[in-house]
C-alpha cells in the first residue's frame, strides 16, 4: 500500500482484501489508531479512503463527503478519548470513515441493507455514535447540551461538534452557535467547509496563524494581555480588541463568530494532517466555546468524485477504475421524474409559477426546472421553515408557488405549515416526495407520518396518488385548488400507469371505485385504499371478490363513498403506506363512528415503531400491507366471526 494518498491509485487494488491494508487491517477501535505515530497518520488516512471507495462501489452509499473528511476523522480520533469524549456527527454523510475506524470496518459492506449498518448516525449501532442524526444541522445543538450535561455533573471531558454538507444554510446551527457562544460550556465546533473549491485563504500562511493564534505563546500573551487591561478604562479595552479582531480579520474570517462570542481559528486546510493536529491539540487546552473553520475537498481522493462531487454524493455500485456507475433500468419512470416533468409544463403555461426546494434539487427532481426557467427557480438551502414561509409570501403577491420537498423534512417546518400558509389560507402546493417506507435510508427519512400531521390543519388539502397517471393529475389538481393543497407520492417508480399530456383536475374529495364485489349475496368486503396501496389491494380483492376503492383523498376524505359501502358491506378495510395511528384509516373510522355506524373495520397500515432500514417490498410483507397477507388477515378475521 502506498503511504501517499494518490488520486490515481485509489480503487487499484480493489479486489485486494482487507488484510492488504497495511494499518487499517490493524485498526478496531480508535484505540488502535492512538498505537501509531503521528509519521504514519497520512498512511491511514489513505487506507481509509481507499477502502471507503472499494466497499462503496459494492455496495452504492454516501461517498464523496465521508472522502473530504478522512483526515479530520483521523485527527480526531488520535487526539480524543473517544468515546469517553464526544464526537457529535451532523447527519451521516461525512461519517463513513468514523464507522471504518470505530470497529465497524468489516460491516461497512451491509451498509443501508436490513440488519446492516445504518446509513447515518445511530446509538444504538455504536457507542462511538454519542447522538444519533439522519437531518441536518443538529450538531451543535446536541453538543452544547452534552457539554452543558457534563459540566453540570462535574465532567471536564471533550465534547465536538462536526458540521458539514451545508449544514450552516440551515437555521437550527445559528440558533445552537448563538446559545452555545452566550455561554461557557467547553465546547468545540468543526465546520468541514466542503466546497468544491479551497479559499484563497487556505495555504501556507493561513495555516501558519492558525497554529499561531491557537499556541501556547500567543494564548499566554492574550491572557496576560487581558489581565493588564482589565484594571484600564474601559475605552482602552475596547481599542485593545478592535485591534485583535482586526488584526485576525487581515487573514481569518473570523468577525461572524467571534460576535457569537467563539474563539475562532481558520481557515485551515481539512487535508493538511500536521496543521490540523497541531491546531487540534492547541484548542484542546483552551476552555469554552472555540470553532475551527477546516476547508476540505468533497471527494478527494477519486478523480471521478472530485470532478463531480454532487453526482458522487450518493452513489450506487460503480466500477472504480471508471466511476461509471451500474444502476440497472428499473423498467418504468419514477414519482420524481414525473413531478420534474409536471413541474416544467405547468411554468411554460403559467409564468407565476415558483419552484421551491430546501437544498434537494436533483432528489426531489428541479434539475430540469432551473434549467429551463432559473428566474423563477429557489434553492433556499438547508431551511425548511424559510421554504414554505418563503412560499407564503410568494402567494400573498398572487404567485403559484411549489414547494418540492420530502416528506420527513417537511415535518421541520411544521409551525410555518400551520401558521404561515394554512391559518392564512394560502395558495401554497406542497409536492411531497418519499412519503412512505424508504428503503435504505431508514427511520430519520422515513415520511410515514405525512397524513396523520396534515390532515388534522384546516384548510389543507391532502391527496395521494395510486399511479403515476394520478401523480400528475393530482398535482394540476393541487395547483388549481386556491389554497393549501398536498400531494404525496412514494420513493421509486410506479406501476407503469400510461401518462398523458392533457391533465385532468379531480374533484375536490372525490373517491373512486375501480372493482365491485360480483357475488351480491350478504354484504362482503370493501377495501378502501390509498395511494400507493391501490394495486396491492386490487390483487387481494381479485381473490376475496371485493370491492375496491381508490380513495385518492386523504382530506377531505369521501363521506359520502364511505357511508355509502357501510351500508352495502360488513367489513371495511383500510390500507395505507402509514402508520396506522391518526392515518387515513382513522379518518374513515371517524366518519363510521360520527354516524354511528357499526360496521367492522380492519386497519391495515404500519405499526407505531421505527422503521430500519430495510427492502420495502419486505417490511410491506412483514407488516401486512402485501397482497397475500391482505387476503390471509381478512379471511381470519371472517372465520372468526
Amino acid at each position: 500500500m502506498s503511504t501517499e494518498t494518490s488520486k490515481s491509485t485509489v480503487g487499484i487494488s480493489a479486489s485486494d482484501p482487507l488484510e492488504n491494508y497495511e494499518l487499517l487491517s490493524k485498526i478496531d477501535s480508535p484505540a488502535d489508531v492512538k498505537k501509531l505515530s503521528e509519521s504514519q497518520l497520512p498512511q491511514l488516512a489513505a487506507e481509509v479512503r481507499e477502502y471507503l471507495v472499494e466497499v462503496t462501489s459494492k455496495t452504492g452509499g454516501h461517498l464523496a463527503a465521508g472522502l473530504g473528511a478522512v483526515e479530520l476523522t483521523v485527527a480526531l480520533h488520535y487526539l480524543y478519548d473517544t468515546p469517553w469524549d464526544r464526537i457529535v456527527w451532523d447527519i451521516g454523510h461525512q461519517a463513513y470513515p468514523h464507522k471504518i475506524l470505530t470497529g465497524r470496518k468489516e460491516r461497512l459492506h451491509t451498509i443501508r441493507t436490513a440488519g446492516g449498518l445504518s446509513g447515518f448516525l445511530k446509538r444504538e449501532e455504536s457507542e462511538y455514535d454519542c447522538f444519533g442524526a439522519g437531518h441536518s444541522s443538529t450538531s451543535i445543538s446536541a453538543a452544547l447540551g452534552m457539554a452543558v450535561g457534563l459540566t453540570a455533573s462535574g465532567d471536564s471531558r471533550h465534547v465536538v461538534a462536526v458540521l458539514g454538507d451545508g449544514a450552516m444554510t440551515a437555521g437550527l446551527a445559528y440558533e445552537g452557535l448563538n446559545n452555545a457562544g452566550a455561554s461557557s460550556a467547553n465546547l468545540l465546533v468543526i465546520l468541514n467547509d466542503n466546497e468544491m473549491s479551497i479559499s484563497p485563504n487556505v495555504g501556507a500562511v493561513s495555516n501558519y496563524f492558525a497554529r499561531m493564534l491557537s499556541g501556547k505563546t500567543y494564548m499566554s500573551i492574550r491572557d496576560g494581555s487581558k489581565a493588564v487591561l482589565g484594571i484600564m478604562p474601559p475605552r482602552v479595552q475596547e481599542l485593545s480588541n478592535r485591534i485583535e479582531s482586526h488584526a485576525k480579520g487581515l487573514v481569518l474570517p473570523s468577525s461572524l463568530f467571534e460576535e457569537l462570542g467563539f474563539y475562532y481559528i481558520g481557515p485551515i486546510d481539512g487535508h493538511d494532517l500536521p496543521t490540523l493536529l497541531t491546531t487540534l491539540k492547541n484548542l484542546s487546552r483552551i476552555r469554552g466555546p472555540r470553532f475551527l473553520h477546516i476547508v476540505t475537498q468533497k471527494g478527494k481522493g477519486y478523480d471521478p468524485a472530485e470532478a463531480d462531487p454532487l453526482r458522487y454524493h450518493g452513489v450506487v455500485p460503480f466500477d472504480t477504475a471508471t466511476g461509471e456507475m451500474k444502476k440497472k433500468s428499473s423498467g418504468g419512470i419514477s414519482y420524481t421524474q414525473v413531478f420534474s416533468k409536471w413541474l416544467c409544463d405547468m411554468a411554460a403555461a403559467d409564468p407565476r409559477l415558483f419552484g421551491i426546494t430546501p437544498a434537494m434539487r436533483e432528489g426531489s427532481g428541479l434539475v430540469e426546472f432551473q434549467a429551463r426557467y432559473p428566474d423563477r427557480y429557489y434553492d433556499v438551502g438547508i431551511a425548511e421553515q424559510h421554504a414554505v414561509t418563503f412560499a407564503a409570501g410568494l402567494a400573498c403577491e398572487n404567485m403559484k408557488p411549489v414547494v418540492a420537498i420530502y416528506s420527513t423534512f417537511l415535518q421541520r417546518a411544521y409551525d410555518q405549515l400551520i401558521h404561515d400558509v394554512c391559518i392564512q389560507n394560502l395558495d401554497v402546493t406542497f409536492a411531497i416526495d418519499r412519503a412512505g417506507y424508504v428503503g435504505g435510508d431508514g427511520p430519520t427519512h422515513a415520511g410515514l407520518y405525512d397524513y396523520a400531521y396534515l390532515r388534522c390543519i384546516p384548510n389543507m388539502v391532502v391527496m395521494a396518488p395510486a399511479d403515476e397517471a394520478e401523480a400528475r393529475n393530482m398535482l394540476y389538481t393541487a395547483y388549481q385548488y386556491p389554497g393549501p393543497a398536498s400531494v404525496r407520492y412514494p420513493r421509486g417508480v410506479g406501476v407503469g400507469a400510461e401518462q398523458h399530456e392533457a391533465m385532468q383536475c379531480y374533484d375536490i374529495g372525490v373517491a373512486e371505485i375501480t372493482r365491485e364485489r360480483t357475488d351480491s349475496s350478504g354484504k362482503g368486503v370493501a377495501i378502501l385504499a390509498f395511494g400507493s396501496m391501490l394495486a396491492n389491494a386490487t390483487e387481494a380483492a381479485e381473490r376475496l371478490d371485493a370491492t375496491v376503492v381508490n380513495m385518492r383523498f386523504v382530506k377531505p376524505i369521501d363521506e359520502a363513498t364511505v357511508l355509502s359501502l357501510a351500508g352495502t358491506h360488513d367489513l371495511i378495510v383500510t390500507i395505507e403506506e402509514h402508520v396506522v395511528a391518526g392515518g387515513a384509516g382513522s379518518a374513515v373510522n371517524e366518519v363510521l363512528a360520527k354516524h354511528h355506524l357499526p360496521v367492522r373495520v380492519l386497519n391495515l397500515g404500519l405499526p407505531d415503531q421505527n422503521f430500519d432500514h430495510g427492502v420495502t417490498n419486505v417490511i410491506f410483507a412483514q407488516h401486512g400491507l402485501d397482497a397475500n397477507s391482505i387476503v390471509e388477515q381478512v379471511k381470519a378475521l371472517r372465520g372468526a366471526e
